[in-house]
Order: C-alpha cells, then structure tokens, then sequence
C-alpha cells in the first residue's frame, strides 16, 4: 500500500546539513522526491553533492541547489525549475531550515563588536522573514495546496537567551508569529503550518554558538532519555506528521525533544 508521501515532491530550504540534511533523507526513505536549496562553499558543495548521490540511490528523485535561499532573485530563478519538476503538483513538505544568523551581543563586552542594525535586519530575513516570502512565492505557483505542510525549524530560543543569542532569539519568535499567520490564511487552502521546536542538537548552526559546550552538557544531563536530541529525530517527526491528509494539526509549536524541555 502506498503512502501520500511515495512520488510527492518536497523542498528543503537548508538541505545540507543538520536538520535539513537528516529529514531530506528520512522523505527519500519513505519513497519522496526531494528539492534542497543550500548555500555552501565548495566543501560544503562536495558534501552536498554526495547527499544527492545517496538520496537518489533510494530510487526518488534528488535535485539540490547552491543558492542564497534567503534572496528574492533565488526564488524568481527557482521557482519555474521546481514548477516544471513538479509538474506542477502542490509540494508535500515546505521545511524551512535555515541557521545562518549574527552571535554578537547587543552591548560591547570588554570592548568587543556589538550586533549592528545590518546584522540584525540579515538574521531576522535569513532565520524568519524569508519563510513568508517563500510561502508567498509557492502558493502563487501553485506549488502549495490541500495536504501541503509547511515545517519551520524553531528553538528554546524563543523563550530563552545566551550572550550573543539576541537576534537569534528574536528571529524564532518572529519565525513562531509568521507560523501563526501562515497557518491562518492557509487554512482554506488546507495547508498545515508548524513550527518544531527541536531539543539541543549537535549541528554545525549550534557549534557556531560560544556556549554551545554548556548548552550540550546540560541537556544531556537534563534530558529524561539520558541524551542528546539528534536530526534523526526531528526527520522522523516531518516524515511521520507529513503523511497526514488532514491540515487540523496547525499553527503549533511541536516539541521534538525528548522531553528536553520538561526538565531544563
């Protein structure tokens, strides 16, 4: 018996890596093909290029492309490629998985660099406000409909700080608003939209983080199943929540942690 999720396409905004990297291979293990949109150097091209390899080994359809997923002329140049890929059929999954953003405080520490309004306007666009633009975007290509769900990746950030986290934090949440919103004008279309809010993961993102060492330590050790969340475990939450038909479950925050954040 086949699933919704066997022949549907799917893009994955941060297709990579981490997160992104794990569920583009959890939908091609359930039978899915796969976009990816991801913004590399040539190591990180090389690596991307392998993860083609492996997802198409499967037997699905993998296509990734090198490009800044955050800029308006990706989407216009993009957009008719996933249309004529597609066919034209509405996309199972949207996964929005984008990590790059600014660490620097607000405040100069011991006369350190402080984050900058150019910074904190390119975190807000990168990590929240280009979710919007592609969902904007989609659905006048006719590339988001009834079953469609829309995946945003979200963290503890949204109600908790570090030094340096600011503007990360204040993405999320702006992330989380957009997720509200989309979920409410999407509705009649019978698109679902989430936010998944994942437990502390080693990814590159995190490592980039300078506390990121601490953070590991803790939820390790605050973690009711004795360790870390990995990107596996956000994959199999999308590919799992992705074979719904219905768009009921939407405008959530889903915890995929663990139990992390009952405990921390």
């Amino acid at each position: 018996m086949t699933t919704p999720l066997e022949g549907s396409w799917n893009l994955v905004l941060g297709a990579s890596s981490g997160m992104g990297l794990a569920t583009a291979k959890g939908l091609a293990l359930a039978g899915a093909n796969v976009l990816g949109v991801h913004f590399d150097t040539a190591a990180g091209q090389e690596k991307a290029r392998a993860a083609v390899e492996e997802l198409r080994s499967t037997g699905v359809e993998a296509h990734f492309f090198n490009a800044n997923a955050a800029a308006a002329a990706t989407r216009a140049e993009l957009l008719p490629v996933f249309t004529e890929l597609t066919g034209g059929r509405p996309l199972r999954v949207l996964l929005h998985s984008l990590a790059f953003g600014s660490l620097l405080p607000y405040l100069p520490v011991d006369g350190g660099a402080v984050l900058t309004s150019r910074q904190m306007n390119m975190t807000l666009d990168v990590m929240a406000h280009s979710l919007v633009y592609w969902s904007q975007d989609l659905y006048g290509a006719g590339l988001l409909g009834p079953g469609s769900k829309i995946f945003a990746m979200t963290s503890a950030g949204d109600q908790r700080v570090t030094a340096n986290y600011g503007a990360v934090s204040a993405a999320k949440c702006a992330l989380e608003s957009h997720v509200r919103q989309l979920a409410l004008e999407l509705a009649p279309s019978r698109v679902a939209v989430n936010s998944i809010r994942a437990g502390v993961t080693v990814t590159p993102s995190l490592e980039r983080i300078p506390e990121h060492e601490s953070l590991l330590e803790l939820a390790a050790r605050s973690n009711p199943h004795g360790r870390l969340t990995r990107p596996e475990d956000v994959a199999e939450a999308v590919v799992l929540l992705a074979q719904a038909e219905s768009s009921w479950i939407t405008g959530n925050i889903i915890g995929v942690d663990g139990g992390e954040a009952l405990t921390s």
